[in-house]
């Protein structure tokens, strides 16, 4: 078995001619940028696509095929070299079930899939040229679609108090929206790790994945996760999820939550710390507040620990929340050690020093063995690392 670095949540900005796609995203992020990024700076080795559901994007990703830069594995998947490509689908769900929008990711083996896939959400969206666009059916519709594609399907960054299953899209239980046997894995989001979710029992059957939902080029791989598999395809990719035959998630590479955007519960008008027993800021006074991913995990929790078989969650503090550590430094130890998951993971601090000054060569040490002080976001705003 080998050893995988993979971000399976990477949206596309814009179509190669400037088309938006995710209108939040990137103007760069285009699809030969990202594999481009993804492989050469970033150092991954299979990652997920969103938002390759859009024509144009389809389009792009043929004439790579036809040129041969981009090949279909034969276990599905696309390979540009040594990088593995997922193509993927973000889609929102508000069925008659839900009492709140709720995200969701859709993978496919083949662009063939894809294209299929793309063929009949034209049918049930508004828009099939953006990203996140709603669709018109049930969340149990859409996943029986997903399979009889021979797709994956996972919900995206859950516990986020916007737009997502256990922020507001269910009450109790992901069985109120979701067929539980139809689902490849959980995606968990910059405000939670393994130790938070796995507080709620029905979470403990499914493999958690740690994506960066990335909206720009720097941000890919802010979160990933190790995959352990024979070789970096779609079909290996499913039994790794769902822990066959020595396959399995090896460990999740996250943010602290404390760093994430929703981590604790603030006040919507003024962002500082809020009680919701008090009901009312200390601040400011007022009675309308954002509730954090940990206030909401107590709510649900059914659980007090992991099983047994939970892969370990390394809290991970990406090169850009370090301070001090610019484009041009950061520039500068790409060019001398290769890619990002080599400074992060491997270089000694002695050959750090030898290209960046020594106080920010030394965070990132104190980043790689959890020794850095944070100081917790919420409301939309991330967290910090305490200088």
């Amino acid at each position: 078995m080998n050893t995988y670095y993979s971000d399976l949540h990477i949206h596309i900005g814009r179509t190669r001619t400037g088309k938006p796609v995710k209108i939040t995203g990137a103007k760069s992020l285009t699809f030969t940028n990202i594999i481009e990024h993804a492989r050469n700076e970033k150092g991954l080795n299979i990652i997920g696509i969103i938002d390759c559901h859009s024509p144009e994007v389809i389009l792009e990703i043929a004439e790579l095929m036809e040129t041969g830069d981009v090949i279909e594995h034969s276990e599905g998947g696309l390979q540009f070299g040594d990088l593995t490509i997922i193509p993927g689908s973000e889609l929102e769900i508000y069925d008659e079930n839900c009492h709140g929008p709720i995200h969701v990711l859709c993978y496919f083996a083949t662009l063939d899939k894809m294209k299929s896939f793309s063929m009949w959400l034209s049918n049930h969206l508004k828009n099939i040229t953006l990203s996140s666009q709603r669709i018109y059916v049930s969340g149990r519709e859409l996943q029986l679609k997903v399979k009889e594609l021979g797709g994956l399907f996972i919900p995206a960054h859950v516990f986020t108090p916007f737009k997502s299953l256990f922020g507001k899209g269910v009450i109790h239980s992901l069985t109120e929206v979701f067929d539980k046997n139809l689902i490849d894995g959980i995606e968990l989001g910059l405000s939670a790790d393994t130790a938070m979710a796995d507080q709620i029992k029905e979470l403990h059957e499914f493999s958690y994945v740690t994506n960066s939902d990335a909206h720009s080029l720097k941000k890919i791989a802010r979160e990933y996760h190790v995959l352990q598999m024979a070789e970096p395809t779609f079909n290996e990719l499913e039994k790794a999820l769902h822990a066959i035959d020595g396959r399995k998630v090896k460990a999740n590479y996250g943010l602290d939550p404390l760093l994430g955007k929703y981590h604790q519960t603030v006040c919507s008008q003024c962002f500082t710390p809020f009680d919701p027993e008090k009901g009312v800021c200390n601040h400011c006074g007022s009675t309308k507040y954002i509730k954090g991913v940990a206030d909401r995990i107590t709510e649900l929790k059914t659980a007090s620990s992991s099983p047994v078989n939970r892969p370990p969650y390394i809290h991970q503090v990406p090169l850009e929340f370090i301070s001090g550590l610019g484009p041009k430094m950061l520039g500068k130890l790409l060019d001398h050690f290769g890619t990002e998951m080599a400074i992060l993971h491997e270089v000694p601090l002695e050959k750090l020093e030898q290209i960046i000054p020594a106080k920010t060569a030394e965070m990132i040490i104190k980043a790689r063995e959890g020794k850095l002080s944070l100081s917790a976001g919420g409301g939309g705003k991330y967290g910090k690392i305490a200088e």
